[in-house]
């Protein structure tokens, strides 16, 4: 059965979520990454969406806070808060030897969204928070992508199709850390001053 996320009250079933790393100066330097000369692109597959935060008794299981986009007809017609789960010291392990992230990114429960709203406004006032236990953890704005969203989708398109109902994840700032179960995560989506979206999760071992 496919997983789906919520659009101006309809259910929509993404064909994938396709997600952009190292799109935030402060993140790079945060994971002492080097920053790359073109859009680090990755895939989570419909299977990986929920509408839960889950942890993990074995595995370290890392928050990043994304501002979001739903795309109809190559366009953006939604935004929404999103959240990327990361099995860190799995990817860490990985990125040593040079394979894939999908071990690590692309797991079962590890993308996690509020509702999609609709945007007809200038998206470049866009800017989102993350609030974990009541404190400012993460916060990010259109302004500080490296990559800004339309390029981003002109660079998805040109070697792979966007169909109605993806999602496109674009990047994560600094703040990043662990997830401990009954973490508390409020996560805010703003149009300059307006608020768009404000959604809430408890954060639960996975059974």
């Amino acid at each position: 059965m496919n997983n789906t996320i919520s659009f101006q009250g309809d259910e929509i079933s993404p064909s994938k979520i396709v997600c952009i790393g190292r799109n935030y100066v402060d993140h790079i330097a945060e994971l002492g990454n080097e920053t790359p000369t073109e859009p680090v692109i990755f895939i989570k597959p419909n299977s990986s969406i929920s509408n839960d935060v889950y942890t993990h008794k074995i595995d370290d299981i890392h928050y990043e806070a994304e501002i979001c986009f739903l795309i109809f007809a190559g366009s953006i017609v939604g935004v929404g808060f999103g959240l990327d789960l990361t099995k860190r010291n799995v990817q860490s392990k990985l990125k040593e030897k040079g394979l894939p992230w999908e071990r690590a990114k692309a797991f079962d429960k590890s993308a996690v969204f509020s509702e999609f709203v609709s945007v007809s406004h200038d998206i470049s006032e866009l800017k989102m928070e993350l609030y974990i236990n009541g404190l400012l953890r993460q916060n990010a704005s259109y302004q500080l992508m490296i990559n800004k969203p339309i390029s981003l989708i002109n660079e998805i398109n040109s070697f792979m199709s966007l169909v109605d109902g993806d999602v496109v994840m674009s990047g994560t700032p600094s703040g990043v850390g662990e997830i401990n179960n009954g973490d508390q995560f409020v996560g805010k989506i703003y149009n300059s001053q307006e608020l768009l979206i404000e959604c809430s999760w408890q954060a639960k071992n996975i059974e």
